[in-house]
């Protein structure tokens, strides 16, 4: 099955401070990084629920050729103890899934943040991200750029009465290596209940890893803001592709 239709995911360097009390929770992101091959992708979210106040810290592994969770992931751990900090959760959420991590040497390979623009950065264009695959200068080769698309879908049965209508997305690769592309990367075929009744997306950024053996691997990060306890939480989702 899909990753984008079982849950809400959600990303080394680049955050977003998630929001305290009194508003929505925006989930702060954390890449790990990619297997040898490029075949499994890891990231991290985590923050402070609003409503409960509980720390929680959530690990995904990503299969990126069948876009879809490693057995027994996503590792979720929430401290239901508004007195522990974040700290707590994610030792918690790293310890259990160490084993996947060394198996799968992510650490060791980070791959690149490419680009991120989060929810707090204004004066950026929430549905399209550009962005060079190396990180080096002068870089080699030409740019990539993502451009997303809302679409109308039919809400969750618990959704109909909480937000205004249906919307899921479609992301496009339409700059592949400095030449024009029109490629779709991912469409929704219906709205997930994990996406917790979703009022808009926006492509926030790119990771990008060079395998030793093997082709490129993109990985899209779209955040997803949905109807939470006291304003809009921020989830990430990640959508991986050969471009």
């Amino acid at each position: 099955m899909k990753i984008l239709a079982k849950a809400a995911a959600g990303l080394l360097i680049g955050l977003v401070t998630a929001t305290g009390a009194a508003a929505g929770d925006f989930a702060t992101f954390q890449s790990l990084g990619f297997s040898p091959d490029g075949k499994v992708y890891a990231f991290e979210e985590f923050g402070v629920q609003d409503g409960s106040g509980f720390a929680y810290s959530t690990l995904y592994f990503i299969d990126t050729e069948k876009d879809a969770f490693l057995a027994g992931t996503p590792v979720r751990v929430r401290i239901e103890d508004e007195a522990a900090d974040i700290g707590k959760a994610r030792a918690a959420s790293l310890a259990l899934a160490r084993p996947l991590i060394e198996q799968h040497a992510v650490l060791s390979n980070p791959g690149v943040l490419a680009a991120f623009n989060p929810m707090g950065e204004a004066g950026v264009d929430r549905k399209r991200i550009d962005y060079i695959e190396h990180a080096v200068e002068p870089a080699p080769g030409g740019a990539y750029a993502l451009a997303l698309e809302e679409i109308p879908l039919a809400l969750p049965e618990r959704c109909r009465d909480i937000t205004p209508g249906g919307k899921g997305f479609r992301l496009k690769l339409v700059a592949r290596d400095g030449a024009a592309a029109d490629r779709v990367i991912h469409e929704d075929a219906r709205i997930p209940d994990s996406r917790n009744c979703p009022l808009s997306y926006q492509v926030s950024g790119a990771v990008t890893f060079h395998p030793a053996e093997g082709d490129p691997v993109h990985v899209a990060l779209v955040l997803l803001r949905s109807v939470g306890f006291e304003g809009a939480d921020g989830r990430w989702l990640a959508v991986p592709f050969r471009p």
